[in-house]
């Protein structure tokens, strides 16, 4: 991580038909950085995902991506340097796992240009990273949740974008897949520098991850800091309303949630 702004969020709110979803949003994600978003359900999290990735525009407040104005970019040059992973891609697409990866190579590709050799590289290199290689073949609509996640950032990973923005991307994945998709993003982030920006529900992935945490509340702020900081009993019940328990990861000493005992 350096000095240098990826992100930079100043007086961010939207709402839709009068109700107010975001809220005044200020913050600023470093280059490189691991920033992991949390909060209760309905807080804001996505929403505030789909502003910066411009599927949401009628947002007031200034977002800025790489100190410029995220108006200004076309389409194309700005997914040069973003990429948004959504929750699912759904189970319908009728491509192979190939040709999804090779499709996002499109920012890179002038209207009338074919894919090059090139390009089919790019596109293998993040399958191998990934792991999807051997499921290349297949159509999207055969593979598994976990499988489709991994596809989507081989895909964003052979977009080569600088700034990955990921909403819940272990959401309904078992263990294994949680991890290995947690895993991957670390090295992700480590081998390109690549800039980290995901929203999750599981509080203890953020702060065995993360170099910084935000917590939505209601569309605004309540928590930025570093993930130590947020394993806090009186923060944690204030942003959730409710009360946890604690205990030290047993190879990190990091304090970690443990799961509710069920009355």
């Amino acid at each position: 991580m350096n000095d240098q702004k990826a992100i930079e969020i100043a007086e961010l709110s939207f709402a839709i038909s009068g109700k107010q979803i975001l809220e005044r949003i200020c913050f600023a994600v470093f280059a490189g950085q691991r920033l992991f978003i949390v909060g209760p359900n309905g807080a804001g999290k996505t929403t505030l995902l789909r502003c910066v990735s411009r599927i949401i525009t009628n947002y007031q407040g200034s977002i800025k991506v790489k100190d410029r104005n995220l108006r200004t970019y076309s389409q194309k040059s700005l997914a040069k340097i973003l990429t948004y992973v959504p929750q699912s891609l759904g189970a319908d697409i009728p491509f192979t796992v190939r040709q999804f990866v090779l499709m996002s190579r499109y920012p890179h590709l002038s209207p009338f240009s074919v894919i090059s050799p090139e390009d089919e590289k790019i596109a293998c290199d993040a399958m191998e990273m990934t792991q999807t290689v051997c499921f290349a073949d297949r159509v999207m609509a055969t593979l598994s949740g976990g499988e489709r996640q991994q596809v989507s950032i081989a895909a964003a990973l052979a977009q080569q974008a600088e700034i990955f923005l990921l909403d819940e991307p272990a959401t309904y994945l078992d263990y294994k897949h949680q991890r290995d998709i947690h895993n991957l993003l670390a090295k992700i982030n480590k081998t390109y520098g690549t800039t980290i920006v995901c929203v999750t529900h599981d509080l203890n992935s953020a702060v065995l991850s993360a170099e910084a945490i935000i917590a939505i509340k209601e569309g605004k702020i309540f928590f930025e800091g570093v993930p130590e900081k947020i394993m806090n009993e009186e923060i944690l019940e204030e942003i959730y309303s409710k009360k946890f328990c604690f205990a030290e990861h047993p190879l990190t000493g990091q304090k970690i949630v443990v799961p509710d005992v069920i009355e």
